[in-house]
């Protein structure tokens, strides 16, 4: 705790002096799972990669207090040697604490505990004055709950209070095939609602097949049972083993169910292999068979902290829709339809969210909305895939997809791409809420979370301009030059050192 007090008063003596000069300054946190570029420089950062340790486990308070670049392997890893898990874990390994709170996290458990932020009982904060404090929702709760979801524009997070649960050994994971819109949201809804359920989230395929994959913790073993796992190289990627069931299950036509028994922390990351299903894209990129042999033998390019890197190196997310977008239930069969008649795409991962906050004095921010006793429950859908060979056709895409989220009462989660105007932005989230808290503890010199999520789509039309810049832009148009590019750096990078193995090895004190 000494070590993180030193470095939290560094954090605060660099911010005092941007404050001094009202001077804009980006936070850099060592490694990042969203989609969006940055434009941080040595001269505009403040360098917070070194807070990456778990401070104390308290078995009895059941809470972890951690550094916000704490990854989510290594804080289910020490957890759950306590025989504890947290509430809601992100999916990929390589997102950390700091960036579920500080953007929108959900996983397949927020039907019962809502967003990840949710989960978080207290944060310590560097205001953009360099004043450090302390929030929780009985001490400034506006600041706790508005900094959740600011991308760091009301301040620097340096330390977080994670509630967790107990921890069982397995996942049992039955899985159920329904058939067309109306039935899989019934069949979501059905599944959330059963109290043994402990996470439920679904695969569409097509249409007409989705496979709902409600999960219960579990200490044992049916007698000559064998545990599925989807860790380790040989084994497959979840979603393939998905597909397996929903074609046998198809094939027996009689409505019947299929269980696996997964270790928690497999099940937990289960897609980071592959990326769900989106390392395909990569093998169609490269030209290159998606089969046994080749997932093997590239097994180590096809986790989610290399692809990340890979994909922002390489600048081809820029003709991806990668968004994840929250549907009420009541409009969920309708954006299913929608999504395949106007942009051709099926194949959706399908995850029930709780976001209605029931904590007092939870309406603060830019999801001050949240706290409204008549908020529904979502159903997410994760919209990943090609748009287009063009940007300009991408950009479209894009923008039909935010205003068809719109139309339908949705929310955009906002770790990806924006397109947004500034004015269809704030039309979406809660300015008012947002720029009270933003005048409240001196932040208003900092960019906007419009700012830093939007993108730059008139800037990308200016010709590039300088011979170095011209010949990276036309070799950029050279197959398959940007994807090689991008593999590169993300391999040079330390985020594939964690890949290997070379594990942060955070203190860690448990009382």
């Amino acid at each position: 705790m000494d070590e993180h007090q030193t470095a939290v008063a560094a954090i605060s003596e660099c911010v005092k002096d941007f404050h001094r000069e009202q001077k804009v300054f980006r936070i850099y946190h060592g490694s990042t799972n969203s989609t969006r570029r940055s434009d941080r420089r040595r001269d505009n950062t403040i360098d917070t990669s070194a807070l990456n340790h778990i401070l104390r486990i308290d078995r009895d308070v059941r809470t972890a207090i951690v550094e916000p670049n704490v990854p989510m392997d290594a804080l289910v890893a020490a957890t759950l040697a306590q025989g504890l898990v947290p509430q809601v874990v992100m999916e990929f390994p390589g997102i950390t604490v700091g960036g579920g709170f500080s953007g929108s996290s959900g996983e397949s458990s927020s039907f019962r505990y809502g967003g990840f932020e949710a989960t978080i009982r207290s944060i310590e904060i560097v205001l953009p004055t360099g004043e450090i404090v302390t929030a929780s929702s009985s001490d400034k709760p506006d600041l706790l709950w508005g900094a959740a979801s600011s991308f760091g524009t009301l301040g620097v997070v340096t330390r977080l209070e994670v509630q967790l649960i107990e921890a069982k050994a397995f996942v049992e994971l039955t899985y159920r095939l329904c058939s067309g819109g109306s039935e899989m949201v019934e069949g979501v809804r059905q599944e959330t609602e059963k109290p043994e359920n402990d996470y439920v989230d679904a695969i569409t395929f097509t249409v007409d097949a989705t496979l709902i994959c409600a999960g219960k913790l579990v200490n044992a073993l049916p007698q000559g049972t064998k545990p599925r796992t989807f860790t380790r190289r040989r084994d497959p990627w979840f979603y393939i083993r998905a597909e397996q069931v929903l074609k046998r299950l198809q094939a027996s036509g009689s409505g019947g169910t299929e269980t696996d028994y997964i270790p928690l922390a497999d099940y937990l990351f289960r897609y980071d292999r592959g990326a769900f299903w989106t390392a395909q894209n990569a093998f169609r990129y490269f030209r290159t068979p998606c089969n046994r042999v080749t997932r093997f033998l590239l097994d180590p390019y096809l986790h989610t902290r290399v692809m990340y890197q890979a994909m922002h190196r390489s600048g081809l997310s820029d003709f991806y829709l990668v968004q994840d977008v929250g549907i009420p239930f009541a409009r969920a069969a309708e954006f299913q339809t929608w999504l395949r008649a106007a942009l051709g795409i099926e194949l959706v991962w399908l995850c029930p969210l709780r976001m209605r906050r029931d904590a007092p004095d939870a309406g603060h921010g830019l999801h001050a909305a949240f706290a409204d006793p008549a908020m529904p429950d979502l159903l997410n859908f994760g919209v990943w895939g090609p748009a287009a060979y063009g940007r300009g056709e991408a950009v479209r895409l894009n923008r039909e997809l935010e205003r068809k989220v719109r139309e339908l009462g949705g929310v955009k989660w906002l770790y990806s791409h924006a397109y947004y105007t500034e004015d269809e932005f704030w039309a979406h989230y809660d300015r008012p809420a947002y720029d009270a808290l933003r005048a409240k503890y001196g932040a208003t010199y900092l960019p906007s979370v419009y700012d830093k999520v939007r993108a730059q789509v008139a800037h990308e039309a200016t010709p590039a301009t300088g011979t170095t810049a011209r010949l990276r832009s036309r070799l950029g148009r050279i197959w398959p030059v940007r994807g090689l590019y991008g593999v590169y750096k993300a391999l040079r990078g330390g985020d594939y050192l964690l890949q290997k193995g070379h594990s942060p090895s955070p203190g860690i004190q448990t009382v």
